[in-house]
Protein backbone atom coordinates (compact mmCIF):
# COMPACT_ATOMS: atom_id res chain seq x y z
CA UNK A 1 0.00 0.00 0.00
CA UNK A 2 1.07 3.33 -1.11
CA UNK A 3 1.95 6.22 1.74
CA UNK A 4 3.05 9.28 1.41
CA UNK A 5 3.98 11.81 4.33
CA UNK A 6 4.74 15.20 4.60
CA UNK A 7 7.34 17.01 6.59
CA UNK A 8 8.81 20.52 6.69
CA UNK A 9 8.67 23.79 9.06
CA UNK A 10 5.22 24.43 10.45
CA UNK A 11 5.87 28.19 11.07
CA UNK A 12 7.39 30.38 8.19
CA UNK A 13 7.85 33.98 8.02
CA UNK A 14 5.88 36.34 5.63
CA UNK A 15 8.42 37.04 2.39
CA UNK A 16 10.18 34.22 3.13
CA UNK A 17 10.15 30.42 1.09
CA UNK A 18 7.95 27.67 2.22
CA UNK A 19 9.54 23.99 1.97
CA UNK A 20 8.05 20.81 2.33
CA UNK A 21 8.65 17.40 1.59
CA UNK A 22 6.51 14.32 0.44
CA UNK A 23 8.11 11.29 1.44
CA UNK A 24 6.71 8.33 -0.54
CA UNK A 25 6.66 4.30 0.51
CA UNK A 26 5.20 1.29 -1.09
CA UNK A 27 5.48 2.24 -4.45
CA UNK A 28 7.56 4.44 -6.89
CA UNK A 29 7.65 7.89 -7.91
CA UNK A 30 8.50 6.84 -11.25
CA UNK A 31 5.57 4.27 -11.68
CA UNK A 32 4.04 5.02 -14.94
CA UNK A 33 1.35 7.40 -14.89
CA UNK A 34 1.11 8.36 -11.95
CA UNK A 35 1.50 11.84 -10.84
CA UNK A 36 2.24 13.40 -7.65
CA UNK A 37 0.60 16.26 -6.31
CA UNK A 38 0.71 19.15 -3.52
CA UNK A 39 -2.97 20.59 -2.63
CA UNK A 40 -3.71 23.11 0.43
CA UNK A 41 -6.40 24.28 2.04
CA UNK A 42 -6.53 27.09 3.86
CA UNK A 43 -8.74 27.31 7.24
CA UNK A 44 -12.42 27.50 6.20
CA UNK A 45 -11.95 26.87 2.68
CA UNK A 46 -11.85 24.08 0.34
CA UNK A 47 -9.09 22.10 -1.49
CA UNK A 48 -6.80 24.06 -3.90
CA UNK A 49 -4.25 22.29 -5.89
CA UNK A 50 -0.83 23.57 -6.31
CA UNK A 51 1.46 21.96 -8.43
CA UNK A 52 1.75 18.72 -9.84
CA UNK A 53 4.97 16.15 -11.02
CA UNK A 54 4.52 13.28 -12.77
CA UNK A 55 6.01 10.16 -13.06
CA UNK A 56 8.69 11.05 -16.02
CA UNK A 57 9.73 14.64 -13.83
CA UNK A 58 7.25 16.98 -16.25
CA UNK A 59 5.50 19.67 -13.78
CA UNK A 60 2.56 21.44 -13.38
CA UNK A 61 1.59 24.69 -11.66
CA UNK A 62 -1.81 26.30 -10.34
CA UNK A 63 -1.70 29.87 -12.40
CA UNK A 64 -2.05 31.77 -9.24
CA UNK A 65 0.88 29.99 -8.11
CA UNK A 66 3.05 29.53 -10.98
CA UNK A 67 5.16 32.33 -10.01
CA UNK A 68 6.11 31.30 -6.72
CA UNK A 69 6.51 27.64 -6.81
CA UNK A 70 8.85 25.05 -7.73
CA UNK A 71 8.10 21.13 -7.45
CA UNK A 72 11.21 19.12 -7.65
CA UNK A 73 11.74 15.28 -6.42
CA UNK A 74 14.30 12.81 -5.43
CA UNK A 75 13.82 10.10 -7.36
CA UNK A 76 16.71 7.57 -5.18
CA UNK A 77 14.80 8.87 -1.78
CA UNK A 78 11.35 8.32 -3.25
CA UNK A 79 10.74 12.33 -2.50
CA UNK A 80 9.08 14.88 -4.46
CA UNK A 81 9.29 18.64 -2.39
CA UNK A 82 7.41 22.16 -2.87
CA UNK A 83 8.94 25.58 -2.69
CA UNK A 84 6.83 28.48 -2.59
CA UNK A 85 8.50 31.68 -2.28
CA UNK A 86 7.06 34.99 -1.03
CA UNK A 87 4.62 33.59 1.35
CA UNK A 88 1.74 35.60 2.74
CA UNK A 89 -0.35 34.90 5.75
CA UNK A 90 -2.68 33.93 2.61
CA UNK A 91 -0.57 30.94 1.99
CA UNK A 92 -1.25 29.45 5.44
CA UNK A 93 -3.31 26.08 5.28
CA UNK A 94 -2.88 22.37 5.74
CA UNK A 95 -0.52 20.85 2.89
CA UNK A 96 -1.25 17.81 1.37
CA UNK A 97 0.48 15.63 -0.76
CA UNK A 98 -1.20 12.92 -3.19
CA UNK A 99 -0.93 10.19 -5.54
CA UNK A 100 -2.82 11.59 -8.77
CA UNK A 101 -4.89 8.77 -11.02
CA UNK A 102 -4.18 8.17 -14.08
CA UNK A 103 -7.83 9.04 -15.11
CA UNK A 104 -8.13 11.83 -12.49
CA UNK A 105 -8.72 11.80 -8.58
CA UNK A 106 -5.85 10.95 -6.19
CA UNK A 107 -5.93 7.49 -4.69
CA UNK A 108 -3.74 8.37 -1.50
CA UNK A 109 -3.28 11.31 0.23
CA UNK A 110 -0.90 12.33 3.11
CA UNK A 111 -2.00 13.12 6.73
CA UNK A 112 -1.52 17.00 5.97
CA UNK A 113 0.84 19.49 7.87
CA UNK A 114 0.11 22.50 8.61
CA UNK A 115 1.44 25.34 7.50
CA UNK A 116 1.17 28.70 9.52
CA UNK A 117 2.41 32.02 8.13
CA UNK A 118 4.04 34.69 11.04
CA UNK A 119 6.20 37.17 12.01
Amino acid sequence: QVQLQESGPGLVKPSQTLSLTCTVSGGSITTTYYTWSWIRQPPGKGLEWVADIAYDGSTYYSPSLKSRTSISRDTPKNQFSLQLGSVTPEDAAVYYCARGMPGGGYGYWGQGTQVTVSS
